[in-house]
């Protein structure tokens, strides 16, 4: 069956294939791969890692295994997680910017955070939010008025807007005070820190490596400035028996439902730290991707818009009504995941896909391949938002996972695709995209999937 078949296609219309990376050659050297990790990860994967159930190897002394069998994933990520713990070299590059935050947190402390933290983040509470998302995303819109017609940096846009969001949702005031200290942070240290050094992977965390020095440095201003923003919100107030207005007061107020113990200040602002740096940065990665592959295939772009105009008529802010775009998302975090890589290591012996694992041993599963695997997808370069409409059937759970998987899965999800799906509709739903020049943008793994330049798009007033 051709792919017009399997997703209702016209005969005559071709999928976007937008353009990516070279895969790197299979024999490479460890020293080449090292190299090319410290630029971009997802450039050191070559032909197999995208054609070949398990890939085994031996790196830095360890034994390490790329997954992209879904028993394997599932095996590694719900059956047995508790015996698969971040790296060494995964904890230092994200400690001094989320703390003890729950995205890194293990054991005990990980299961109390999660617990306290659910509430916040269900979906009734997300719907208390919305109001603020929609109110910053009319304000760009509208503030893009007034360059119709000129030349935009629209990953910038993204990036200012997603902070505005973090920062409204947070703590109910606008971050314009504190904005661009924010940006210069998450800069300073995406540009000098976030990038691992070869002794991050060598050296156990007890010892420290060059780079945590500088890190250590950064956390201490770094934390001063979230302990700023926490206070400022404080000194708000809070009317008594008024309901929670933003994710601060639902943190504040969480308990732990099984000690009924609450998160003390430290842990708090961990967890803002998180919230806002995970939520805002990978949102606006996604709508940047969004937006460069409607901008390169225009009547996909039209059928968002049409769907946009329609459900204006009705209720804008219901994301549920906006089923298309929200398959345009999902194709795109399919092509471009926010988090390129999930690194686990064995914390004892087990066995996976067949081969035996020791403690140590490395479990790399890549959602930039798991979602490009030859076997997995049909098609899987091709931009095709049809194959996640209803009605066609959904891809294994493990085989598309742009937010993870199992006990450890995003608590932020269901905040991110609302966020992205409503931004995007009423984005393309104001305004038609294009790109200035044809110089292709190329991925850049590095914390996150980043564009390797800020491409020139002129956007017109529909």
């Amino acid at each position: 069956m051709s792919i017009a078949e399997a997703y209702d296609f016209p005969s005559t219309r071709r999928p976007l294939v937008p353009p990516s990376l070279p895969r790197a050659p299979d024999n490479q050297t460890a020293f080449g791969r090292m190299k090319m990790m410290r630029e971009n990860i997802i450039s050191t994967w070559g032909g197999r890692a995208y054609e070949e159930d398990v890939i085994q190897s031996r790196f830095l002394g360890r034994a390490s295994f790329v997954l992209n069998a879904p028993d394997a994933i599932r095996h590694v990520l719900v059956d047995n997680y508790e015996n698969y713990a971040r790296t060494p070299a995964g904890i230092r590059v994200l400690r001094p910017i989320l703390g003890q935050g729950v995205l890194i947190a293990e054991g005990r402390a990980w299961k109390h955070q999660r617990r306290t933290l659910a509430p916040a983040f269900t979906p009734r509470a997300v719907t208390m939010l919305v109001p603020h998302m929609v109110a910053v995303i009319d304000e760009t819109v509208a503030a893009l008025k007034d360059k119709s017609g000129a030349q935009v940096d629209l990953r910038e846009t993204m990036q200012h807007m997603t902070l505005e969001i973090a920062g409204r949702t947070m703590f109910s005031f606008g971050m314009a005070q504190h904005g661009s200290t924010l940006r210069d942070f998450v800069m300073e240290y995406g540009d000098k820190l976030a990038r691992p050094h070869v002794l991050d992977m060598l050296l156990p965390l007890s010892w420290p490596s060059p780079k945590d020095f500088p890190r250590a440095r950064f956390r201490k201003r770094w934390t001063a400035f979230v302990g700023q923003l926490m206070a400022e919100r404080r000194a708000a107030g809070k009317q008594e028996g008024a309901p929670a207005r933003d994710l601060f007061d639902l943190m504040g107020e969480a308990r732990d439902p099984e000690t009924g113990a609450a998160f003390s200040d430290a842990q708090l602002g961990d967890e803002v730290a998180t919230m806002i740096l995970a939520g805002h940065e990978t949102t606006a990665t996604t709508l940047f991707w969004a937006l460069y592959l409607l901008a390169l295939d225009p009547e996909t772009q039209e059928q968002v818009a049409r769907e946009a105009r329609g459900v204006a008529a009705n209720d804008a802010t219901d994301p549920d009504r906006l089923k298309f775009t929200r398959a345009v998302i999902d194709e795109t975090m399919r092509l471009y995941p926010p988090a390129f890589l999930i690194a686990r290591a064995a914390t004892g012996h087990d066995r996976v896909a067949g081969l035996p694992v020791r403690r140590g041993d490395l479990m790399l599963i890549a959602p930039w391949l798991l979602h490009r695997h030859e076997k997995l997808w049909q098609q899987p370069a091709a931009f095709v938002p049809q194959r996640f409409m209803p009605g066609i059937p959904p891809p294994d759970r493990f085989a598309y996972m742009p937010f993870g998987a199992g006990p450890r899965i995003c608590i932020g999800a269901h905040f991110a695709i609302v966020e992205a799906t409503l931004a995007l509709a009423r984005l393309i739903g104001a305004f038609h995209v294009q790109l200035k020049d044809s110089v292709p943008v190329m991925p850049l793994g590095v914390v996150t999937t980043q564009p390797d330049h800020s491409p020139p798009f002129v956007i017109k007033v529909r």
